[in-house]
């Protein structure tokens, strides 16, 4: 019983995949990983340079109230009821 995965049977694969999807399609999704995965590596480069950023420039960490921009809405439970 020979290798199952020898360079000829990859080439077989390939080139069904490539008949049943097509080029165009291959091509999306492979784009589509691609923006995937470099996204997630720049979202773990970016949470762990802000994370960095502050604590490297001595500024103390501010609790996520204070952090945004905009304040919360203040709304009673009555106003909510009533809507």
């Amino acid at each position: 019983m020979g290798d199952l995965f020898t360079i000829q049977h990859l080439l077989l694969i390939l080139l069904i995949v490539v008949l049943v999807f097509g080029t165009k399609k291959l091509r999306n999704i492979g784009a589509d990983l691609g923006g995937a995965v470099k996204g997630f590596k720049e979202g773990m480069a970016g949470g762990a340079a802000a994370t960095l950023g502050t604590e490297s420039k001595g500024e103390e960490a501010k609790p996520l109230e204070q952090k945004s921009a905009m304040p919360a809405p203040e709304v009673s439970v009555r106003e909510k009821s009533q809507s």
